[in-house]
């Protein structure tokens, strides 16, 4: 008949294997159920040592552990709700075992007490009664703060014991060497698989951790090594590939693409110069790059040392690499690390088989052969401008906290526009970017094409698609770009464009100071653009693509308006106020679009050419923290003429009147524009 040795140990591993469950499956009912359980047999398994006669040290410090354990991943759970304060009962235990390495007098082991044993449960039973939300939050905080009193008062009374009775200098128990640096580089490979983004994934079980058991039971030393170094490698780009990714996913709303997406570092770090400073900005960026090579250098000596050790542990690993196996199977714990690898390498794929389709796209254009006598005939004689105003997003005009201000100036701007003689509709677009890399919404809108990827503007770029610049060009117009954020030349742009004059900040007269992000605001920018070209005598109708850059990210106050008589060279900005500033990041967003948006209306209202067609449209969400989550890529767009039958023409007979769009208006995808713009307008 088969015996347990040791049958309290055999319910301790049941406490393990519980406990780690919850750690893959988190506080929900099944978790919380689990948890419940595992406390009880914490009773149970004490009587049944003392029962059968089979109490020892060894059980006593496997008890100890999983307990200590258990405690951890429930107040990583808390933490979030309660405050990271309740990470320090999780912590007690690994923080006393860190100190036992350094003291030699806290090595000794304590003589047995049933408080010790209360309290541990109190804990346990504490954390789970918080994070199942059967009480009011303000009285589970109040339990926590209390189970963490008494864990102190525990702790220090053992702390306190070990200091009185300590033994002379030199006298301590041996405490063993080596170890440290093991479970550091564990600590590493457990990360680098598991790729956490909060810190309760931590507690994530990594099924790829398979791959680095296979490895470790290998039993040629050296190809062990070699494949360690290998697994290290890839783990290592997985770690800095994911960091990218959780980047891209913040900030552009969209999944980190390794073909193309590296041509955002260096305007991301001119970006960040504008916030904090370019000194700040490249030692920042120094930095990153310091910190992914440490990465990719690291990971694999963690992995090799892992490997390493358990090689000499091979019943263990072969264990715990079948435990993995049926995990795997069973689709429970992380796989983070092959999720991301798997879609990293489809990425590439996409994005080869992507290049095929979009010059497909881009050879197939109905208006490309049409003759320019036939382009736009409807708009003969008149000034027509496309008007991008960054980081307008359909958050701006519906549903946050700063919607209420740019909804009034809307209004307000609708009714001043209406009195002097000017119609506005408005609706949405659908933008193929989202926080950044505006170039991409100006290239679909121009071009009639879903450009959402680097990628495929440097494919656009390096064709002769018809765009609506180049149609108005065919056409007769003179075609302007007034791009008053660029500091060079931009000459892949204007040869794709093909722009008849290009401006930007340095040939537009612009004497003043810098407004955050914006090198020239915009009401210098209107002024600058109606002295340069409008004013001029004698002159064609012009075609402008005009980027207003007030309302760019990083935001900061814009200058108060002055008299249109008064603007000048810009100086006289160094002397006028500004909006209020504010440490609140969505204020400062609202108010830079108030002042876009009134500073249009202003301009428009001074303009004596009755023959003038703007469409103004936002170019993308601004960034998450602005936002919030999953915002959408809506932006608004305005057709203002003082013709309304132009206006019908081009908007949706279900936009609104003026120029705030209702929540309920109809959405064209970006890509649409430039084709409906020719329809309505050519013959």
């Amino acid at each position: 008949m088969l015996q347990v040795q040791h049958p309290a140990n055999v319910v301790t591993g049941t406490r393990a294997v519980l406990a780690l469950t919850f750690a893959v499956e988190g506080p929900t009912t099944l978790g919380l159920t689990l948890v419940v359980v595992a406390l009880a047999l914490d009773w149970v398994d004490g009587q049944v040592a003392r029962r059968t006669g089979t109490v020892s040290a060894g059980g006593a410090r496997f008890d100890m552990e999983t307990d200590a354990f258990l405690i951890a991943v429930l107040s990583v759970y808390a933490a979030p709700s309660y405050g990271w304060w309740v990470l320090a009962i999780g912590a007690a235990r690994y923080v006393l075992w860190l100190a036992e390495r350094v003291l030699p007098w806290l090595r000794r082991p304590v003589p047995p007490r049933y408080w010790r044993k209360v309290v541990a449960a109190v804990q346990g039973v504490v954390l789970t009664v918080a994070l199942s939300g059967i009480l009011p939050h303000a009285l589970g905080e109040a339990l926590l703060v209390v189970a963490l009193a008494l864990l102190a008062e525990s702790f220090g009374r053992d702390v306190w014991w070990l200091w009185r009775t300590r033994l002379p200098a030199g006298a301590g128990l041996p405490y063993p060497t080596g170890g440290g640096a093991t479970l550091v580089a564990a600590g590493v490979v457990w990360a680098a698989l598991v790729l956490p983004e909060r810190v309760g994934d931590l507690l994530r079980l990594p099924v790829e951790a398979l791959l680095v058991l296979v490895v470790a039971l290998l039993p040629w030393r050296r190809a062990r090594r070699l494949a360690a170094v290998t697994l290290g490698v890839l783990l290592g780009a997985v770690v800095v590939l994911h960091a990218f990714d959780v980047g891209f996913r913040t900030v552009m709303d969209r999944p980190f693409d390794p073909v193309a997406d590296w041509v955002y570092l260096g305007p991301g770090v001119g970006v960040l110069g504008d916030s904090i400073g370019v000194a700040a900005a490249r030692a920042t960026a120094v930095a990153a790059v310091v910190a992914a090579l440490a990465v990719v250098a690291l990971v694999p000596a963690a992995t090799v040392r892992v490997t390493g050790s358990l090689s000499g542990h091979r019943r263990g690993v072969a264990v715990a690499a079948g435990v993995l196996a049926l995990a795997a199977v069973a689709q429970v714990g992380s796989t983070n690390a092959a999720v991301l690898a798997i879609g990293q390498v489809g990425q590439v794929r996409s994005d080869l088989a992507d290049r095929h389709r979009f010059g497909t796209e881009i050879a197939a254009d109905r208006w490309a052969a049409v003759p320019p006598d036939r382009l736009l005939g409807r708009l003969r004689g008149t000034d027509v401008l496309l008007v991008f105003v960054e980081s307008y997003g359909r958050v701006a005009v519906q549903g946050s906290s700063f919607s209420p201000g740019v909804d009034s100036v809307l209004d307000d701007g609708s009714r001043r526009l209406a009195a002097a003689g000017w119609t506005a509709r408005s609706g949405f677009l659908t933008s193929p970017t989202f926080g950044a890399a505006s170039w991409l919404a100006h290239s679909t809108t121009q071009s009639g094409l879903w450009v959402d990827s680097q990628r495929r503007y440097d494919q656009l770029l390096d064709s002769d698609r018809l765009t609506l610049t180049s149609a108005f060009s065919r056409a007769g117009w003179r075609t302007v770009f007034d791009v008053p954020a660029d500091t060079r030349d931009w000459p892949e742009g204007a040869a794709f464009y093909g722009f008849d004059r290009i401006y930007d900040s340095r040939d537009v007269g612009y004497a003043g100071p810098q407004f955050g992000y914006a090198l020239v605001p915009d009401q210098y920018t209107w002024s600058a653009f109606s002295r340069l070209e409008l004013d001029r005598p004698d002159r064609r109708p012009v075609m402008a693509e005009i980027d207003l850059v007030s309302s760019h990210h990083p935001w900061a106050p814009s200058p108060d308006p002055v008299p249109w008589d008064r603007v000048g060279d810009g100086s006289v900005f160094a002397t006028t106020g500004t909006q209020p500033d504010s440490s609140d990041v969505r204020t400062l967003y609202g108010q830079s679009v108030e002042y876009t948006m009134s500073t249009l209306v202003s301009w428009l209202q001074t303009q004596p050419d009755r023959d003038l067609v703007l469409l103004v449209l936002g170019d993308h969400q601004p960034h998450s923290y602005v936002t919030g989550p999953d915002p959408g890529h809506d932006v608004p767009v305005s057709v203002i003429a003082r013709d309304p039958r132009l206006v019908r023409r081009l908007a949706d007979p279900g936009w609104t009147t003026g120029l705030r769009p209702a929540p309920d208006a109809p959405v064209w995808p970006m890509s649409q524009v430039r084709d409906r713009f020719l329809a309505a307008f050519s013959s």
